[in-house]
């Protein structure tokens, strides 16, 4: 017999985690920003880095960073500027009006996940939270299309 898509995982967490990104897209939608774009602001709140080192980070070809920095420096939300001690490096850091648009999406995605895991208590948050971070997913392998 074969097996129901809700007894398959792979199947269960794709549909979920699709329903999951509408959501969670919308959120974003208050400052009009992709999630790419979102989390790279969340990973400029912290303050200044070397674009390798951000890279890095978000885990994505530097190629693929420079296309979304473009973007946020063209809306005013981050800027690029040279090492002073190695004009080969680039520092990011995000801009005021970028810190503004977090702001928003924070309380957007805080609302959205009140919505989405409002049913789980904190440890059954945080137990997926771990779960979730051992599902094994190469980023150099699935190409995201976001």
């Amino acid at each position: 017999m074969a097996a129901l898509p809700t007894d398959r995982l792979g199947f269960l967490l794709s549909f979920r985690g699709e329903l999951t990104g509408v959501r969670i897209r919308a959120a974003l939608a208050v400052a009009g920003l992709h999630p790419r774009n979102a989390m790279t602001l969340m990973q400029l709140a912290p303050g200044a880095t070397s674009q390798r080192e951000l890279a890095v980070a978000m885990e994505i070809d530097p190629s693929q960073l420079v296309a979304i920095l473009n973007e946020l420096e063209a809306a005013g939300l981050a800027e690029r500027r040279r090492d002073p001690a190695d004009r080969r490096r680039h520092i990011v850091e995000i801009t005021s009006a970028g810190t503004a648009a977090l702001e928003r999406i924070d309380e957007a995605v805080r609302e959205a996940e009140r919505e989405l895991f409002g049913d789980l208590t904190e440890a059954e948050q945080t137990l997926l939270r771990g779960l979730l971070d051992r599902v094994v997913v190469d980023p150099a392998v699935h190409e995201c299309g976001e």
